[in-house]
């Protein structure tokens, strides 16, 4: 290998001076925060179902 190859491998790439001046919609981050926020809740709901269930179960079987 040239000492030239070596260099080529260890280029960094350049970065892109494109600035976006593409607008944000305000609602479409409104919307993307509600969606996120109903997962969360959707996913504690499942746990706090499970974890009562299980409490439940354990009490019926130690009342045996």
């Amino acid at each position: 290998m040239s000492k030239k190859d070596d260099l080529v491998a260890l280029a960094t790439p350049e970065a892109n001076d494109k600035v976006s001046l593409a607008r944000v919609d305000i609602n479409h981050l409104l919307a993307r925060a509600r969606k996120r926020k109903d997962k969360e809740d959707k996913a504690n709901l499942v746990f706090f179902s499970l974890f009562t269930t299980f409490i439940i179960v354990v009490g019926i079987f130690l009342s045996f």
